[in-house]
């Protein structure tokens, strides 16, 4: 197949353009300590762990909350309390605690200059399966769609959810490229649905057996240069 200049690149957002892991352990901790504060007969009854388990068991018990990551929270959140009789009036403040937390993240140190430098080459989007606010971390202007599972109803690797990126910002999918960590939800999802992918491959992982990327990048700079060379197309 003949390569072909690309008209739009979209983008995952944890663990491609920040790391996620150490914010999420923070805010949860950050989190913990509130509830103790607003509402001790939870964190008397449930660590951290605990509240972690009970999200996991109802979304075994619900997984199509999977579209929706802060609603599984909330509602996880809304059992604890009504087991621990603690006042359901400060759920609201604790999961707008936990909204400021989670969106405290630091972009990986090459990403900002490498989106304004994409962002001149061609226009930038943005599919997530999590619920960062680009408002808050300060990276909206670099997009020109945001399209969220939460509000789409559809989760990665689905591809209507990469088909309905790719109509808002009216490219076809084979002209679009998506960059994403996850190789079944980005790249398999993404390819699925007829875009190209590259895999943002930042710790060295092993490629998985049937999921081929289209290019593989350790990091922005790398993604940049292979962009450049795409648009010689």
């Amino acid at each position: 197949m003949t390569p072909r200049r690309p008209h739009a690149l979209l983008f995952d957002l944890d663990d491609t353009l920040w790391p996620i892991g150490p914010v999420i352990a923070a805010a949860e901790t950050s989190w913990h300590a509130w509830l103790a504060e607003h509402a001790p007969e939870v964190t008397r009854r449930y660590s951290i762990e605990a509240l972690r388990a009970r999200r996991a068991a109802l979304l075994q018990e619900r997984p199509e909350l999977v579209v929706d990551l802060y609603r599984l929270r909330r509602l996880a959140l809304e059992q604890a309390f009504a087991e621990a009789g603690a006042d359901a009036a400060h759920i609201e403040g604790a999961m707008r605690h936990f909204h400021v937390q989670r969106n405290a993240v630091t972009p990986f140190g090459e990403v900002p200059a490498a989106l304004v430098e994409l962002q001149a080459m061609l226009r930038l989007g943005v599919i997530t399966n999590g619920n960062a606010d680009l408002e808050v971390i300060g990276l909206h202007h670099h997009f020109d769609t945001v399209l969220a599972s939460s509000r789409f109803g559809r989760a990665k690797p689905d591809p209507s959810i990469f088909l309905a990126a790719c109509e808002a910002m009216g490219v076809a999918p084979r002209d679009a490229v998506y960059v994403g960590d996850d190789l079944r939800l980005d790249v398999q999802g993404a390819q699925g649905a007829g875009l190209r992918a590259v895999w943002m491959n930042r710790r060295g992982a092993q490629h998985e057996a049937g999921i081929a990327p289209d290019a593989t990048c350790a990091s922005f700079d790398e993604l940049l240069a292979w962009v450049r060379a795409q648009m010689q197309h």
